[in-house]
C-alpha cells in the first residue's frame, strides 16, 4: 500500500512538472515583438530619431508600445538637472496605434521591424519590459551617447539573443566616430551644428565599436536586420523577419550616409565677416569717423559671442556631469577672458582721449593675439594622439577673425603717432 502511494505522487509530481512546462513553453506564443523605428523630428532632441519595442498579445488582442525616451519639462528641476547632467528619463508603456499616429502626424520616418525570437524569449523579454515600467523601475539618469531609448532596445535584443547580439557587436569596429555620427545628423543647420560640436571634447573623437554605434535607432534597425543567431536548438536564425515601412517623411533634411567636411563652410563664413570687419578698420585708416566706432562695436561683439561660448564651454568642463564635454582643447582659445574684449572694444569706438583710445586698442591687440595663439598651440597638440580632436570646424570659425583683431590694418606706429601728438598737445 505504501509503495502504491509513492509511486502515484511521483507520477502526479512528473505530469504536474511537464504541465507546468509546456504551460511555461506556451505562454510566449501568442506573442509578437517588433522594434519601431523612427526618423528625426522637428525638435533639436528629436534630430537623432527614436525608437521603441513593441509587443502584440493575439490572446489578449493588444498591441503595447515601451518606450525609453519620456522626458517631462513640467518635472520639478528639469532644466536645471538637464543643465548639469543629471536629467532623469523614464521608461512607460501605452497603445502602439496611439503611439505611430504622433509619428504619422509630425511626419517622421516610421519603420518596423518583426523579430524571430523563440516562445520563452519573447515571454521573458516581456517580462523584462513590463518589470521595467514599474514606478520603482522606470527611472534613469540620461546620457546621450551610453543609456538612452536606443541604447535599452539594444540591450533588449542582446537578451532576446542570449548574449549573442553584444558578442558579435561589442569589439567590432564601428564606421564612425560619436562626434561623426552626431554630424550625420546635425550638418543641415550650421549653427546648431558648431555649437554642439564646439562643446563636446575630444572624448567622443576615438574609434569606438559597432556596439557603441547603436546610441542611434537607425543603427540599431540597419543591425538587427542583418543579424543572425544561434537558438538554443543549435539552429541558425536571421532575428529579422519582416521590415515594414509605414511612413516616409516628406521634405526633411536627410541623415547623411557619410559625414561631410564642415570646416569650409565655417571657414569661408569667417573669412566674410573678416572681410566686413576689416572694411571698418580701413575706413578708420580713412580717418572716417563711422569706421572706428563700427571697427571698435565688432570687437565688442565678436568678443561677447565667444566669451558666451567660452563660459558654457568652462561651465560644462568644470561644474557638470556632461562626461562627452570635458578633455576640450577649445578651452586653449575660446575662454570667458574674451569677455575683456567688450570693454576693450566700446572704448576703442567711443573713447575721445587719444591716451585712452591707445590703451583700448593694445589691449585689444593682446587679447586676440593670444586667442590666435592658442588656436594654434590647440593645432600643434593634435600631432599627439593622446590630444587628437576633431575641432578644425571651431578653429577655422575664429582663426581668421581673431587674425584681423590682433593685425589689424590701423598699426601700432599710426596709433603711436596719434598717441604722441594727443600727449604733446
Amino acid at each position: 500500500m505504501h509503495t502504491y502511494v509513492m509511486v502515484k505522487k511521483i507520477t502526479f509530481f512528473f505530469i504536474l512538472t511537464l504541465f507546468c512546462g509546456s504551460v511555461l513553453f506556451a505562454q510566449g506564443e501568442n506573442l509578437t515583438l517588433k522594434v519601431a523605428v523612427m526618423g528625426p523630428g522637428d525638435q533639436l532632441y528629436f534630430w537623432w530619431g527614436h525608437i521603441a519595442l513593441v509587443v502584440e498579445d493575439s490572446r489578449a488582442g493588444t498591441s503595447r508600445f515601451f518606450d525609453y525616451g519620456l522626458f517631462n519639462f513640467e518635472k520639478e528641476n528639469f532644466f536645471y538637472d538637464f543643465a548639469f547632467g543629471r536629467l532623469l528619463y523614464s521608461c512607460g508603456v501605452s497603445p502602439t496605434e496611439r503611439n505611430l499616429d504622433v509619428y504619422f502626424y509630425t511626419n517622421r520616418d516610421i519603420t518596423v521591424y518583426t523579430l524571430d525570437v523563440p516562445p520563452q524569449m519573447r515571454q521573458k523579454v516581456r517580462d523584462f519590459a513590463e518589470t521595467n515600467v514599474l514606478p520603482e523601475n522606470c527611472e534613469y539618469y540620461y546620457h546621450h551617447f551610453r543609456d538612452n531609448c536606443s541604447t535599452r532596445i539594444r540591450d533588449i535584443i542582446d537578451i532576446a539573443t542570449n548574449g549573442q547580439f553584444l558578442e558579435q557587436y561589442g569589439q567590432a569596429p564601428g564606421r564612425f566616430t560619436l562626434r561623426q555620427h552626431v554630424r550625420r545628423h546635425t550638418w543641415f543647420s550650421p549653427p546648431s551644428d558648431w555649437f554642439l560640436n564646439f562643446l563636446m571634447g575630444q572624448v567622443i573623437d576615438r574609434p569606438i565599436t559597432v556596439w557603441e554605434d547603436m546610441f542611434l535607432p537607425s543603427e540599431v534597425g540597419n543591425r538587427i536586420e542583418e543579424f543572425w543567431y544561434t537558438d538554443s536548438d543549435g539552429v541558425s536564425r536571421k532575428l529579422v523577419t519582416s521590415v515594414e515601412v509605414l511612413n516616409k517623411a516628406i521634405d526633411r533634411p536627410r541623415v547623411l550616409d557619410v559625414p561631410r567636411k564642415q570646416w569650409p563652410r565655417e571657414l569661408a563664413f569667417s573669412l566674410v565677416l573678416s572681410a566686413i570687419f576689416g572694411a571698418f578698420f580701413f575706413m578708420q585708416a580713412k580717418n572716417i569717423r563711422a569706421g572706428r566706432i563700427l571697427a571698435g562695436l565688432s570687437i565688442s561683439f565678436t568678443s561677447l559671442f565667444f566669451a558666451i561660448a567660452g563660459i558654457l564651454l568652462y561651465f560644462l568642463n568644470l561644474f557638470t556631469n556632461h562626461d562627452y564635454t570635458y578633455q576640450n582643447a577649445n578651452m586653449l582659445f575660446c575662454s570667458p577672458f574674451l569677455l575683456a574684449g567688450v570693454p576693450f572694444g566700446i572704448g576703442y569706438a567711443f573713447t575721445k582721449k587719444m591716451s585712452k583710445f591707445f590703451i583700448y586698442a593694445l589691449l585689444s591687440r593682446i587679447l586676440w593675439l593670444l586667442t590666435a595663439l592658442g588656436i594654434f598651440l590647440s593645432m600643434a597638440i593634435k600631432l599627439l594622439p593622446w590630444f587628437y580632436q576633431q575641432n578644425l570646424t571651431d578653429q577655422m570659425l575664429m582663426l581668421p577673425l581673431s587674425l584681423l583683431f590682433a593685425l589689424q590694418p590701423v598699426g601700432l606706429k599710426e596709433i603711436t603717432e596719434k598717441f604722441l601728438k594727443g600727449k604733446k598737445a
